[in-house]
């Protein structure tokens, strides 16, 4: 039986998420605007089981997750166009969401009407009131959560009830590396710091505050080391704080981002980086690493979740509203959730009971046959799981991290 762990994000937490997101003076950022009572969620009996018309959808996506779950978004709209007429994306980044989303809500002129986003985007969001409570007001609509596999159920508590999970995995941390160059591979902490300290400038990670795999390390470290309180990286990270000064030493430069990290191994420059599922098999699957690369993981770890959250901006009309009730139910139903195995970008990725590979597109079968690993789901399976580090935590150990390990690099 695994553990997993369930912090829900609080107001205070949220708050404090903002300062993550790097949002500055969001009073210099709103549009004119009363808001007030247009940011209001439609009364539940206001919300139409389908929509009078079909409606178009605008989303924005904070997270990467157009890639894994446009085409699910696509599928479901295509074949349900009575309530979906069109869909379109744009892009963005967490950082700048709160100054792009909070005029449109504050204004009540909204332009996007749902938007895709991780845990920092999320709770960035709750704490500058932009979404709608989906749970609190529209629960009974979205009965496909009772669904949800069980570290997804713990992601989704983590939401307090603002956002709904659409997919997830458990991330990592992991090791890749390149065969020919790493013939011991590291199955523990001592273990990857003698091989770094052996092979100085062959080993390293992206900044954690950008990077998925670079935060994933950071946050599984403490359970890995045995520290005194993994949830607290200000006073329970002894161990970690220290080994990460101690690796930083034959650590040339720390990447701003993932992207960095996996050219310094395509063209030689690191041998050796902590990885998560979707980044061991995602770079290989589109040929940006050798599909030889190899992955392994520590002999005693705890593997840290991540998900992708949709949310709704305040002040949305009934009738989007109803639709996108029916298009996140729709995207929980096991046929169309198991599309976000996609290419292996999330793996597994699909976040509901039953929404198993052989439902997913023949094209997403081929990938995680050819480039999945046959050791993934029985440690899925078998290792304890723990939800990330609470927002306000997460931008102490951010904060940290620069100070600490970062300046030194």
């Amino acid at each position: 039986m695994t553990s997993i762990s369930r912090r829900p994000i609080t107001r205070r937490a949220a708050t404090t998420g903002i300062v993550a997101a790097g949002v500055v003076g969001l009073a210099a950022c709103t549009a004119p605007g009363e808001g007030g009572d247009s940011s209001e969620p439609a009364p539940a009996e206001d919300v139409p089981e389908t929509p009078s018309e079909a409606v178009s959808l605008n989303i924005f996506d904070v997270a990467g997750g157009q890639k894994e779950l446009g085409p699910m978004i696509e599928k479901w709209a295509e074949d349900n166009p009575e309530i979906i007429s069109s869909v379109s994306f744009e892009s963005g980044d967490a950082p700048s969401l709160v100054g792009q989303i909070k005029p449109q809500v504050d204004s009540g002129r909204l332009e996007v009407d749902m938007v895709l986003t991780g845990n920092d985007g999320l709770s960035a969001g709750i704490g500058s009131d932009l979404w709608v409570p989906l749970i609190e007001s529209y629960g009974d609509r979205l009965s496909n959560q009772d669904t949800y596999l069980e570290p997804a159920a713990a992601m989704q508590e983590l939401a307090s009830g603002y956002g709904a999970v659409v997919s997830y995995y458990p991330s990592g941390p992991l090791l890749q590396y390149n065969p020919e160059k790493v013939e011991e591979v590291p199955t523990t902490p001592e273990d990857l710091l003698a091989w770094a300290e052996a092979h100085p400038g062959k080993f390293g990670y992206a900044r954690p505050a950008n990077s998925g795999p670079g935060r994933t390390f950071l946050m599984g470290l403490p359970y890995i080391l045995g520290d005194s309180d993994p949830q607290d990286p200000e006073n329970g990270w002894e161990k970690t704080w220290e080994y990460l000064k101690n690796i930083g030493q034959y650590i040339d430069s720390y990447p701003s981002g993932t992207g960095q990290v996996i050219s310094n191994m395509a063209d030689g420059t690191w041998d050796l980086i902590p990885t998560t599922t979707g980044w061991d098999i995602n770079p290989r699957a589109t040929g940006q690493l050798p599909a030889e690369f190899e992955a392994a993981p520590f002999d005693e770890f705890t593997w840290v979740t991540d998900a992708h959250y949709a949310v709704v901006p305040a002040g949305q009309s009934a009738d989007k509203i109803s639709a996108i009730l029916n298009l996140l139910n729709g995207m929980l139903e096991p046929e169309y959730n198991a599309m976000a195995y996609d290419e292996g970008y999330f793996y597994p990725g699909p976040a509901v009971e039953g929404a198993t590979l052989d439902l997913a597109p023949e094209s997403s079968q081929k990938v995680v046959e050819e480039f999945g690993r046959d050791w993934y789901d029985e440690l899925i399976e078998s290792a304890p799981k723990e939800t990330p580090l609470e927002p306000d935590l997460m931008v102490t150990a951010f904060d940290l991290w620069d100070r600490q390990v970062g300046s030194e690099g």
